[in-house]
């Protein structure tokens, strides 16, 4: 076992503080890396105060992780010292289910590992269970680390693991591109990444934000389109327009009015997790042959070619770098919806 400094939560009230967490030794297959910025994701909260239950403490959440290799097992082949690297969600699979055989580890029906807050046998993490990335060091299957070209700073790649994937995969599995009309409802942490991935793909993009206090920087990052969903008018004009709807945020939305401003054939894309059920009238899915969907992150594959993508386009999200002792006050500004567009702790502040 190796030692690393982490920031750690006790209790769903409690403060976050610094402590020392053990990682295990290097496995021929493991990579260790050293963390130089972990994003700041709003599952983080949900975790780290057990808002969706479940969770285990001291809890050290974390699946934003961009650092630096600083060693290699003895069989792994993909990674070197020194190399650019990123970790998401999850750092371990089984490897042989249908999902996983496909690429889409995310759907793991076997034995799916969480980067933070997943169960494991003690050898793999001391306690029991994984500890995620606001921490200095962190150690992952090779098959769990992502490659960060260059020409993305690893600060504003840290939120594309988990932010960027969740709206590259949508995206490109509904065929966004060229002659695509695509919305996206949330101009917040993941609204405005999707924003510019999806102008980037070529598509014609609409924002639908609850007010227009942040037009200028949807048009700067790509939208072509505005509209505040305060006024009801806007559910009116925008009738049966898009190919594709994005929901972003997890907020109770009237999702039938939404529906409504589908095309013929058209799809609506769940992302953010509401705390009640969606009210949908079967007629106004048969209507037009509407779909309404659902999508969680993405595989390897998959978030490996959202990174090369982003960099090839000069994708990176819109960041407030922070010392370890904000994490706090960050997440009451998050959940304030005060921040534009990620939070991002750098590592050498801990």
């Amino acid at each position: 076992m190796s030692t690393a400094a982490a920031y750690a939560v006790s209790a769903p009230d409690g403060a976050f503080e610094k402590i020392a967490i053990e990682r295990r030794e290097l496995g021929p297959h493991d990579v260790l890396i050293d963390v130089k910025y972990a994003g700041i994701c709003h599952s983080d909260i949900h975790t780290a105060r057990n808002e969706w239950r479940g969770t285990t403490y001291p809890c050290v959440p974390g699946h934003e992780i961009a650092g630096i290799v600083a060693a290699v097992g003895s069989e792994v082949t993909r990674h070197r010292v020194g190399d650019r690297v990123g970790v998401g969600c999850m750092v371990d699979s089984c490897g042989e289910c249908e999902p996983c055989l496909a690429g889409e580890q995310q759907y793991c029906t076997r034995n799916l590992v969480w980067t933070y807050n997943s169960a494991v046998p003690t050898e793999q993490q001391a306690g029991g269970y994984t500890f995620g990335g606001y921490s200095t060091q962190i150690v992952v299957p090779e098959g769990f680390v992502l490659s960060i070209p260059e020409g993305i700073g690893l600060d504003e790649a840290a939120p594309l693991l988990c932010a960027g994937i969740t709206l590259f995969s949508p995206l490109r599995h509904w065929n966004a591109g060229p002659g695509k009309r695509v919305a996206i409802i949330g101009m917040g942490g993941l609204g405005h990444v999707g924003v510019k991935i999806a102008a980037a793909m070529g598509a014609e993009v609409t924002v639908l934000s609850h007010s227009l206090s942040k037009q200028e920087d949807g048009v700067r990052f790509g939208a072509h389109h505005y509209y505040a969903t305060g006024d009801r008018a806007t559910f009116k004009q925008l009738r049966g327009s898009f190919d594709l709807i994005i929901n972003t945020v997890s907020a109770d939305l009237p999702i039938d009015d939404y529906l409504k401003l589908l095309k013929l054939d058209g799809t609506l894309v769940v992302l953010g997790l509401p705390e009640n059920p969606y009210s949908v009238r079967a007629s106004t899915l048969a209507g037009f042959r509407r779909s309404l969907s659902g999508s969680m992150i993405g595989g390897i594959p998959q978030t490996q070619e959202m990174l090369d993508f982003c960099a090839a386009h000069g994708i990176g999200a819109e960041i407030e770098v922070i010392s370890a002792d904000r994490i706090d006050e960050a997440y009451d500004r998050v959940v304030a919806s005060d921040v534009r567009y990620r939070f991002v702790i750098d590592t050498a502040t801990m």
